[in-house]
């Protein structure tokens, strides 16, 4: 099947099909023709490939080159166009699935690049999730917070003490579970959840926490109150960065509890969370 040439557009067309075309070596991968009588198959640009047959065979000339010769191969295999056969028709294949028309989800699917599956996908996306606390654990998550740390890594010349407690260096395992300022909220929620302790030595041993199964605390829970906390620490260390703004921990909290609660009542009806309200109360 021939394809337009990116080279062939006009100026009056749009900027959606000029960039449709420059995506035409990606799908040609996927288009398949099924030769009928043969009048609508282009080989070239005015060439159909009704015309390089007859009644006794392809008519083509003897093969100069590999790529010549395979064809003329794979000619020998498929079955002369006649107008018995109907007319051309084209489909679109997917690894190898014939699809009814163009199918958008399994074209993605197969181009797409993947990476293998990582162990704190569902602490972050999980069900339910609200999807600002969600995006931002999941730049906690891979060390791209722009803590002091990291600024001054990149060249930055400033002061990476924290300003939270202005006795430790700011790096994201210091503010999210070291600080003073993050273990005054963290011991809230050890009593909130009825827990006998909860300490965290590493980024590690809070992703393995979320997902620690107990009736007291379940996985869900645990999830939302880590985004939340995690959310509320960052954005409190920013108010105190840029604007000098200092909220006391335990004011904090009462935000986040607040929150919390209004998540569980918002999704009462989830199965998921039908019965964590009893469970954080």
């Amino acid at each position: 099947m021939d394809f337009p040439s990116p080279n062939s557009t006009k100026f009056s067309d749009s900027w959606n099909w000029r960039s449709l075309l420059r995506l035409r070596g990606l799908a040609r991968e996927f288009v398949r023709c099924n030769v009928g009588n043969g009048r609508d198959l282009q080989v070239l640009e005015n060439a159909k490939v009704r015309e390089v047959c007859a009644s006794d065979g392809w008519i083509i000339t003897n093969p100069r080159s590999d790529k010549a010769l395979n064809l003329q191969i794979y000619l020998t295999t498929i079955q002369i166009p006649h107008d018995d056969q109907g007319m051309d028709s084209y489909d679109w294949v997917v690894q190898d699935h014939i699809c009814e028309g163009f199918s958008s989800s399994r074209t993605w699917a197969s181009v797409r690049p993947r990476a293998a599956l990582v162990d704190w996908f569902h602490t972050v996306w999980y069900k339910g999730a609200i999807p600002k606390h969600a995006f931002n654990m999941w730049v906690t998550n891979l060390n791209r917070l722009p803590t002091k740390v990291r600024l001054a890594h990149w060249g930055l010349n400033i002061n990476t003490t924290c300003d939270l407690c202005s006795s430790q260096l700011e790096s994201r395992d210091h503010l999210m579970l070291h600080c003073d300022y993050a273990l005054v909220l963290w011991e809230a929620v050890r009593v909130r959840l009825n827990l006998p302790q909860l300490s965290f030595t590493s980024w590690s041993d809070l992703i393995l926490w979320t997902r620690t199964k107990n009736c007291r605390s379940p996985p869900t829970l645990r999830k939302l109150v880590t985004q939340s906390v995690i959310y509320a620490i960052w954005k409190q260390r920013n108010n105190l960065h840029h604007n000098q703004a200092q909220v006391l921990p335990y004011v904090l909290f009462k935000g986040i509890d607040r929150e919390i609660r209004n998540v569980i009542i918002a999704r009462r009806l989830n199965k998921r969370f039908e019965k964590l309200m009893s469970c954080w109360l």
